[in-house]
């Protein structure tokens, strides 16, 4: 897909918000109903993959910061994770961004935006080093789990693994090869 066409803007109180349409009610809700409330609130940035052209959003992803704690009932997650991280940097929790939400209007599933979405945030948190962030957080729900795996990322645990919901995670120096 020629990626080029589109444009990507950060979403404003004032923004015009072209026609959307996901198969998740609740995605759908939240670009018309709550993404400018959490930004006037400061609770997470929205940004709108446009097809301006054709006037209407292909996509868009909201961020908010996040962090990744310990937890005395996952200590092999946990070990896991510190295993990769120097002895004198470990911490009882690290950076991470949330991607709060993701979705791709209907008419455009399954031409791969999904993930050049994902792979721009990736390296935004890598090339910019604009803010500390080690980890990429996601409550994916149980249809986009496999889209999340397929684009490197884990679950944190096993404890909600029969939940609508499940915390994955993405380690950011995987992107960097490191």
């Amino acid at each position: 897909m020629d990626f080029s066409r589109f444009s990507q803007s950060l979403l404003s109180t004032d923004t015009r918000i072209r026609p959307f349409k996901c198969a998740e009610a609740d995605l759908n809700g939240f670009l018309y109903e709550d993404a400018k409330h959490f930004l006037s609130e400061l609770m997470a940035v929205t940004y709108l993959l446009e097809d301006v052209d054709e006037d209407i959003t292909v996509a868009y992803f909201s961020l908010l910061a996040d962090k990744i704690s310990f937890n005395p009932d996952e200590k092999g997650i946990w070990n896991r994770l510190n295993r990769k991280i120097p002895n004198p940097k470990r911490r009882r929790s690290y950076p991470a961004i949330k991607i709060g939400r993701l979705a791709v209007n209907e008419s455009y599933s399954g031409k791969g935006i999904g993930t050049f979405l994902l792979d721009n945030i990736k390296y935004a948190f890598t090339s910019g080093r604009r803010l500390g962030c080690r980890f990429l957080t996601v409550d994916a729900l149980k249809s986009a789990m496999p889209f999340y795996e397929r684009n490197g990322f884990q679950f944190f645990s096993e404890l909600d693994k029969d939940e609508d919901t499940r915390l994955m995670f993405y380690d950011l120096k995987n992107f960097l090869g490191a």
